[in-house]
């Protein structure tokens, strides 16, 4: 999405970059090109603390086994705008007397990333020694979300380390459900970022179809499938930001040149398709 990838033209101050075990390895062959890749990802916004010159605060890796240091630092990457915002008061209710510290928290803001320009970094920047680590921090209110689907699901999980997103299946054994959310009629497959999106479209398939169900997945493992798979229906994927997401980038400056972030699916525009 044209209109995000401009954000993220602070990200060129940050250096060499990495999304830690999120995105990894090298892939032979793509489903995708990087940049179709890249562009599903620019729809969902993620947010970094930094300072007023848009430099993300971060903290040394720690030493390694051997008692060496590993080289490069990490930063936290936060899902929600309003928990990176209330890092940055936390962390100025409890600093210390020390002026220099001072100065610095006092300088702290929230800058917003398109994840597709962070996954590009990554991309261009793996092999370099001294990167930037990027450590995600999902919303606690979708990870438990994640870990109840899963427990009704009947497996064993205690906890969900990457960042659940949620897929609306016909069935346990069917495809995605589709959805329209363009003029043109074209069927796209939403993956939100919200159980709560999830759950709406959900709630309208079921009569209809009444295996109907919510699939977890993680990021990893719908970057893998993009790089990985050969399958025509991944260019229908879209990844739906969060309702808060959706509320922050109403906000931005408008480009009548680019297209409108994936909205949530609702009762008029949403057309599911005979499972395959």
């Amino acid at each position: 999405m044209k209109s995000l990838v401009r954000w993220g033209a602070t990200l060129g101050l940050v250096g060499s970059t990495m999304l830690g075990t999120v995105f990894a390895g090298n892939i032979p062959v793509l489903a995708l090109s990087e940049q179709q890749i890249k562009d599903k990802l620019d729809s969902v916004p993620v947010y970094l603390v930094t300072n007023e010159k848009g430099l993300p605060l971060s903290r040394p890796l720690p030493e390694n086994q051997n008692g060496q240091k590993a080289g490069g630092s990490v930063t936290g990457v936060y899902l929600s705008r309003q928990e990176a915002q209330k890092f940055i008061n936390d962390l100025r209710n409890t600093q210390g007397k020390d002026p220099k510290v001072q100065e610095i928290v006092k300088s702290l803001q929230v800058t917003a990333v398109p994840l597709g320009v962070i996954y590009q970094q990554l991309q261009q920047s793996k092999n370099q020694p001294n990167r930037l680590l990027f450590a995600f921090k999902p919303v606690d209110q979708e990870i438990q979300g994640a870990v109840d689907l899963l427990r009704q699901s009947g497996q064993k999980v205690d906890q969900f380390k990457s960042v659940p997103v949620f897929a609306v299946r016909f069935a346990p054994d069917k495809g995605y459900v589709p959805i329209k959310l363009t003029s043109d009629n074209q069927q796209l497959i939403p993956l939100f970022l919200s159980k709560q999106d999830a759950q709406g479209l959900l709630n309208q398939v079921k009569p209809k179809y009444p295996k109907a169900d919510i699939q977890v997945i993680d990021v990893d493992g719908v970057i893998k499938t993009l790089q990985d798979k050969n399958d025509t229906w991944l260019n229908q994927v879209v990844l739906v930001p969060s309702p808060e997401s959706r509320e922050y980038i109403k906000t931005l400056p408008r480009d009548n040149n680019a297209p409108k972030a994936p909205a949530a699916p609702n009762r008029n525009n949403t057309q599911p398709k005979k499972p395959r």
